[in-house]
């Protein structure tokens, strides 16, 4: 089984973006694979905003994205683009840090016109990382997300459906990863 590493990027205490994000890691937990969440929040600013990368809490997350075998990005959406929170730490991980990971992006926003902030602003950067293996990403909108009542945390049955085909296809390409291709399958 792999292990997976859950960043959400959501600088809100009561976050929507991590309520999705722990939504579909507990669900990739319940196949086997080893997942841990890293609320990018809870790092420490200072070491954040001046790129301390000696920084002992700072050093230990980009551990944990490097020896990952997969990455799921959760972040909400600002101003059409990813959170400054984000990028502030995308910004330390060394240049190669996504190299041969699946990475998933999930993304929310509070209106369909950020609907396209995953691939116009968000894959460039995790490709610029060698993410190369980036399987679709998945956008929903705030009002779909219930994280305050302790129910289901994907309150519409069709976001629901929609969430569950993403983690899916990124299940799907769990198992491709390290697969050599033979005579019979190339």
């Amino acid at each position: 089984m792999a292990t997976i590493l859950v960043l959400t990027g959501s600088p809100s205490a009561r976050s929507r973006t991590a309520a999705l994000a722990r939504h579909v890691g507990d669900e990739l937990a319940l196949d086997g694979h080893d997942v841990a969440v890293l609320a990018l929040r809870e790092l420490p600013a200072d070491a954040l905003l001046g790129a301390d990368t000696a920084a002992p809490a700072i050093a230990a997350a980009v551990r944990q994205v490097i020896a990952a075998d997969a990455v799921v990005v959760a972040t909400p959406i600002y101003k059409a683009s990813y959170s400054g929170l984000l990028k502030v730490f995308l910004d330390l991980l060394p240049q190669s840090a996504l190299q041969g990971k699946v990475v998933l992006p999930l993304a929310t926003g509070g209106t369909l016109a950020h609907l396209l902030a995953i691939d116009y602003s968000l894959r460039p950067v995790l490709v610029s990382l060698g993410a190369r293996h980036i399987t679709t990403g998945r956008f929903v909108l705030d009002t779909h997300i219930d994280h305050t009542s302790g129910g289901p945390v994907l309150a519409d049955e069709g976001t629901r459906e929609c969430v569950t085909r993403t983690a899916d296809a990124f299940r799907a390409a769990l198992g491709e990863v390290g697969r050599v291709p033979t005579l019979a399958t190339a």
